[in-house]
């Protein structure tokens, strides 16, 4: 398969409409898993009001409120051509709280997601951070390990099923993955 062209940008608020259909898209691509009883119709009962009017709007609000205060709430888009195909938000407060974070399956091991990550942790600068993640997402706890997350053995369980795990990182004094001048 080619190489996927896309872009990374700030959503607009017209993107709310596309941005709660494909959280659930991927929500269907990612968590179904038997052993911990989570199947299409569990998500569709838990994640299915992401694809709703009433989901759409919660993303219209969000990404609204970003853009008036960029300093508090992060949100960036990966569009390949006209479809949004992944997204990276977050938020500041007494630490940086990273998500929700998706990738359609078929962007994933291009780039894309570092690309996001780059964005972020550049907009995040030295603040701890923090993030969940699903026990079983295997990739996505490796991808996190990347740019230097670390599990806490905190963990929840959504909704009774979903089992996630705290990932945390530590303040920088300056971003190791920043290349100095010195390089």
């Amino acid at each position: 398969m080619a190489a996927m062209t896309y872009v990374i940008d700030a959503p607009s608020a017209d993107d709310g409409a596309a941005l709660g259909p494909l959280q659930l898209r991927i929500w269907l691509q990612t968590y179904p898993n038997a052993a911990a009883g989570i199947d299409e119709t569990w998500i569709r009962e838990h994640r299915g009001t992401s694809a709703t009017a009433e989901g759409i709007a919660q993303w219209r609000e969000f990404i609204e409120a970003a853009e008036q205060r960029p300093d508090l709430l992060f949100c960036r888009v990966a569009r390949s051509g006209t479809e949004i195909i992944g997204f990276l938000c977050g938020r500041r407060d007494d630490a940086v709280s990273l998500g929700p974070m998706y990738l359609v399956n078929e962007a994933q091991g291009q780039g894309i997601g570092g690309r996001l990550m780059t964005e972020f942790l550049a907009w995040a600068g030295n603040s701890p951070m923090r993030l969940w993640v699903t026990e079983y997402n295997e990739r996505a706890v490796h991808f996190y390990e990347r740019y230097g997350f670390r599990t806490t053995g905190e963990r929840e369980i959504w909704r009774g099923r979903l089992p996630n795990v705290r990932m945390t990182r530590d303040a920088t004094p300056s971003d190791p993955f920043a290349r100095s001048p010195q390089d």
